[in-house]
């Protein structure tokens, strides 16, 4: 046999050699990727914003949903700076996390996100907790008891330093408040908490949340397990959005104002409807916030004193009143719930007080005088024009002039009687100054004789 073809048999030889153990690693690749799809689902619940009532119930919704449908694990991705209910319902929410069936990881991601006040204590009792880069925890003031158990972040020292001040991921990993986080950047992405979940074992039971697999290069790859997101609902998540303190302020302020402005301008229009809804919106955020009676006070009166002035067309006294008092209630208005303040931001506060102040100074005056105004355009046109007296005119009436009643007045020296065709001399304001169409009189002291 020749070199040549000594040498092509022996390469065809290695390949048909090696075929089968290509077979087997793409074999092993497609049945990881089936092992993953096959593991159990991780659930997902956003938990954004203030926690108030509705965000409580889909929290303990989305557990027993969890515990029903065959989740080996939910994870709480969590970005709050406090919450509006009291300390007994959020103490009923962290028994409901700690005697959950399925393992709750929170993770308080991503970058830049905040888990402040009550609702930092979830991570006492969740059975993972990890942190986006960028994100703190902190001011959890006075810990909460489940089961007659007050609850801990593992030591004094710890609960201590996460009492007052806020702790970036370093620190909390340091004072050991974070729970199975071995990692120095954290966890900046969520697929990253699923690779911190897996081989943990929790409630007697070990999460698998990853498995390794095999590419079309033989190269291990990891494929994570199914992830389900919950959101709330549209409903829920607008009685929720309209239960923060901006979004109440706002609401209420524009509605009222739009409310003001359709009563003073007759007619229920447009503004009518859109300023109902919004004080509706703005009435139900209230009643979940902390609200000063004393401050909602200050702001009904000084609605009142600004509608004193709209009613005239003309910003005067009341109107001073109405901006002053404004302003001393939008300070007021929100109390503080565990040192944390519900007062809107410095730039919500000032959109509105230079919005209102604008409204009922310039733009709700000019409004109401333009609805109610006479038409000037075209007026010096009726000079010259004559009309029909509506009842007797001595020296004052109402005359019909081009099919439009105008108040009329004449020279006492030439009365005129009902029906009684007049002459449109001229016009006063919008007071039409007639005269007889003959003998008229002249200069006001001699009638104008008949040619």
């Amino acid at each position: 046999m020749r070199v040549g073809a000594k040498r092509r048999f022996m390469c065809g030889l290695g390949v048909l050699l090696t075929l089968p153990a290509f077979g087997a690693l793409a074999s092993g690749a497609a049945q990881a990727a089936t092992s993953a799809d096959e593991l159990d689902p991780v659930d997902v619940v956003e938990v954004s914003g203030l926690v108030d009532r509705i965000v409580a119930d889909n929290i303990e919704t989305a557990i027993e949903r969890s515990q029903n449908n065959g989740s080996q694990a939910v994870i709480l991705q969590l970005n709050s700076k406090g919450a509006v209910i009291g300390r007994e319902r959020m103490a009923e929410l962290l028994e409901s996390i700690a005697a959950s069936k399925v393992p709750i990881a929170i993770w308080v991601g991503p970058s830049g996100s905040r888990a402040y006040g009550l609702p930092a204590q979830m991570l006492a009792v969740a059975d993972v907790t990890a942190m986006a880069p960028g994100a703190r925890v902190g001011r959890t003031g006075t810990l909460l008891s489940v089961n007659d158990t007050q609850i801990t972040f593992g030591s004094d020292a710890a609960n201590d330093a996460i009492y007052k001040d806020t702790l970036g991921f370093l620190d909390a990993r340091e004072q050991k408040i974070l729970k199975f986080s071995t990692d120095d950047r954290g966890v900046p992405v969520l697929r990253n908490m699923l690779y911190a979940l897996d081989g943990i074992s929790v409630r007697g039971a070990t999460l698998d949340t990853v498995v390794d697999a095999l590419d079309s290069k033989g190269q291990v790859t990891r494929e994570a397990t199914t992830v389900r997101f919950f959101k709330l609902g549209l409903m829920p998540r607008l009685l929720h959005t309209v239960a923060s303190p901006p979004s109440a302020y706002l609401l209420l302020t524009i509605g009222v104002a739009l409310l003001i402005f359709e009563f003073f301008t007759a007619g229920i229009g447009v503004a009518g409807l859109v300023g109902a809804v919004c004080l509706i919106l703005g009435g139900l955020g209230i009643g979940s916030l902390p609200m000063s009676g004393f401050g909602v006070a200050l702001f009904l009166l000084s609605m009142v004193a600004f509608a004193v002035d709209v009613q005239v067309g003309v910003p005067r006294f009341w109107t001073g009143v109405g901006l002053f008092t404004y302003v001393i209630a939008s300070f007021t208005m929100f109390r503080s719930v565990d040192g944390l303040s519900m007062r809107p931001s410095w730039l919500t506060l000032s959109v509105c007080i230079i919005g209102i102040a604008l409204t009922f100074i310039v733009g709700m005056p000019s409004m109401v005088r333009t609805r109610f105004a006479t038409p000037t355009i075209g007026r010096d046109n009726l000079v010259g024009t004559t009309g029909i007296a509506v009842g007797d005119i001595a020296p004052d009436g109402i005359v019909v002039v081009d099919g439009a009643q105008w108040r009329a007045r004449t020279n006492r020296a030439t009365p005129l009687t009902s029906n009684q065709e007049v002459r449109v001399a001229s016009i006063d304001g919008v007071t039409l100054i007639v005269e007889p169409l003959e003998g008229a009189a002249r200069d006001y002291r001699e009638a104008r004789k008949p040619k």
